[in-house]
């Protein structure tokens, strides 16, 4: 038996809080807490980079076609025109439409 298979065992776990406790989510937040935001930016940015470097660019094409077949499969087509108009109200609240704006500046 080799140690790759010894650590895989259902019997052995990892030691510290079970996932999903409180005791869990304290440690996660005082962890979050000590290192900042700028400490997961960064590990997020290498490996984002890794990932790159690995597998090219058109990796991240061709895995997000794949979740969006899959959530074509989950939810249909019409999900897709609902979150359209979502976002599409969300990126033009609160500004001024196009003929308003080309009327400020003709005026």
């Amino acid at each position: 038996m080799t140690t790759d298979e010894s650590d895989a065992s259902p019997g052995r776990r990892k030691p510290g809080p079970r996932p999903g406790t409180e005791a869990a989510r304290r440690g996660g937040v005082a962890a979050r807490n000590k290192r900042g935001p700028q400490f997961y930016r960064e590990i997020g940015k290498k490996g984002g980079t890794t990932v790159r470097e690995k597998h090219g660019s058109d990796f991240y094409t061709q895995i997000g076609q794949a979740g969006g077949m899959t959530t074509l499969q989950r939810h249909g087509p019409d999900f897709y025109a609902q979150i359209g108009r979502q976002g599409g109200l969300r990126s033009h609240s609160g500004r001024k439409s196009r003929n308003s704006l080309d009327e400020h500046v003709q005026g």
